[in-house]
């Protein structure tokens, strides 16, 4: 059986991972408001991610007979003085998550919840990720500064992921 302190912690840890995909969604919005494609569509691929990750924890507490409550998401950021400055703020976003993720896992730990340490080992692996591609990006914006054809160079290989995956599903379709 699962601990209540346990549950709680995993019920605010689907909130976090919830309010970073709503975060996530408004920086896309951010982005095509001011042409930028290619980095919203990026977003919009980590809004997905972000999306998954919380259910992972969602269908942890019901694979544990636990409950899901869902909470209260806040609004996001909407505004940006630049692509930098939204991605600082997202770089912040997943170090935060990442602070989340090492509390829980030593929770974990000292109440020897083997489970829930076996999903957060996963979970450790990932926001290392996470945060290695934020902040490739961000070091790639501070390379390009305000050059504009930089700009654009750059948002074209951020539309790149998403198309990577766009491509992916369709190879999947073709083979069904």
């Amino acid at each position: 059986m699962i601990k209540q302190n346990i549950e709680e912690e995993i019920n605010n840890q689907i909130q976090e991972e919830f309010q970073s995909a709503y975060a996530y969604l408004a920086m896309s919005a951010w982005f095509e408001e001011n042409n930028l494609g290619g980095f919203a569509s990026w977003l919009k691929a980590q809004w997905q991610e972000e999306i998954e990750h919380g259910m992972k924890f969602y269908n942890h507490l019901i694979q544990r007979d636990a409950q899901p409550i869902l909470q209260d998401i806040d609004k996001p950021k909407v505004q940006f003085d630049s692509p930098l400055e939204a991605f600082e703020f997202a770089l912040e976003q997943e170090q935060h998550i990442t602070k989340r993720i090492n509390k829980m896992y030593n929770l974990a730990q000292e109440e020897d919840d083997y489970p829930l340490k076996n999903l957060l080992l996963w979970f450790i692996d990932e926001q290392v990720e996470e945060e290695e591609m934020v902040q490739d990006v961000i070091d790639k914006l501070k390379l390009v500064g305000e050059d504009g054809s930089g700009l654009y160079l750059l948002d074209r290989e951020m539309g790149e992921r998403q198309g990577q995956n766009g491509k992916e599903a369709e190879q999947s379709e073709d083979q069904k």
